[in-house]
């Protein structure tokens, strides 16, 4: 079973160290201890915390229903536009999300960097990939 530090767990989770401490003080997230007398934390314990308490999706600033479950609100940062298409760079929480559109799309959108916009993602397709040195989770 993979067995995660408390530092590892804050990365995934996207928090501070002290946040999951105090998680695992206020009893939410149960600890253990590896061979070497440090906490860790299990990672399916992990995983099901982070079903039950993710956050709510942010509400659609668009007001519009959809069937895509993948949004993320974020911040247009930059725009690089030549005459058929552009790149669109949005910073959404801690993740930079790039779509390539038409310059015609963009501009109808009216993208500037500053701009609140939805990234939505329809894909037939997610690769999963695990690191292969060992080092997350490993215990």
């Amino acid at each position: 079973m993979a067995m995660m530090r408390i530092r590892e767990a804050a990365e995934l989770l996207g928090v501070s160290d002290d946040t999951v401490r105090r998680w695992i003080d206020q009893g939410a997230l149960p600890v253990s201890q590896d061979q070497s007398g440090r906490k860790v934390i299990a990672g399916d314990a992990l995983a099901e915390f982070s079903r039950t308490n993710a956050p709510a999706l942010p509400p659609n600033p668009l007001g519009v229903g959809s069937s895509a479950r993948n949004r993320f609100v974020g911040l247009v940062t930059r725009l690089v536009t030549d005459k058929v298409m552009t790149q669109v760079e949005m910073q959404c929480g801690p993740f930079t999300v790039v779509s390539l559109m038409s310059t015609e799309a963009a501009r109808e959108l009216k993208l500037e960097p500053g701009s609140v916009a939805v990234a939505v993602v329809k894909a037939t397709t997610v690769i999963v990939e695990t690191p292969q040195d060992g080092t997350r989770g490993a215990g």
